[in-house]
Order: C-alpha cells, then structure tokens, then sequence
C-alpha cells in the first residue's frame, strides 16, 4: 500500500510541473524564400509578392485582404527550412486567392502570427516548436500596373 502512495505522489507531483513548449522566432529574408527552387515551380511569375514598406508599382486597385497561416512538420527539418517551407505556403496561398480576385500583385504583406503583426520591407516571422513550424501572412490583393 506504501509503495502505491509513493508511486502516486511521484505521478502527481510531475502532473502539477510546468510545460514549456518551444516557441522560436526566427526572421528570415523574404527573398529566400522567392529563391527557392520549389517557389520557382509553384509560384507564378507574373504575379507580384511585395513586402509592406517594399517599393511597390502603381496600385490601380485594392481587392481584398487576406490571412494565410499554416504549419508545417518540424520533424527532420531545421527550424529555417521549416520557416521557408511554410512561408512558401502562405505565398501560394495567398496567390491562389489573389487570382480568384483578379488580381496580379499580393502587396503589404506581413506576418501576422497570432494576430501580433511584425513588419518588415526585407523579412517574415516564423515561430518554430518542438514539432511544429508556423508562419501567418497578412496581405492585400491589389491589381498594379505592370
């Protein structure tokens, strides 16, 4: 009976412990991402992604606003891979939407992880845990001249 209250206080006792989860944030150059072999094939060329605070061409109009967030697996991946794969998501996402739209341009773009916005012209934001990567971009469709 001693040895079942001792293995349960044990039991009870690493319940109440804290859990810290993984929570890295990285900034990565956006224009690595662009330069990604697979961004080559899945992005289309004649469609603009232009950070805010990057010079943009003449915006004839604003379409729409958007939010792509996902996640990748960390597993097996380093945190900047990870980051880059999922920020290549976010863009195609973001793409397919802005053709939807009828737009040729994804502008403003920022990240926008759990709703907190960080902006830059060069980079995005990506949080990195112990299994899974994330990356949130907020940006506007918007028709500009070529």
């Amino acid at each position: 009976m001693k040895s079942r209250l001792v293995a349960f206080a044990a039991l009870a006792s690493l319940s109440c412990a804290p859990a810290f989860a993984r929570d890295t944030v990285l900034h990565i150059p956006f224009a690595d991402v662009l330069a990604m072999p697979d961004a080559k094939d899945k992005l289309d060329p004649a469609m603009k992604f232009l950070l805010a605070g990057q010079d943009t061409p003449q915006v004839i109009k604003r379409i729409a606003t958007d939010v792509s967030n996902p996640k990748t697996s960390g597993v097996g991946k380093s945190d900047e891979f990870g980051c880059k794969w999922a920020a290549l998501s976010a863009l195609i996402d973001l793409q397919d939407g802005a053709k939807r739209h009828g737009a040729n341009a994804v502008i403003d773009i920022v990240s926008y992880y759990r709703k907190v916005e960080y902006k830059s012209s060069t980079d995005f934001e990506c949080h990195a845990g112990a299994v899974i990567i994330g990356v949130a971009l907020r940006a506007t469709y918007a028709q500009v001249a070529e």
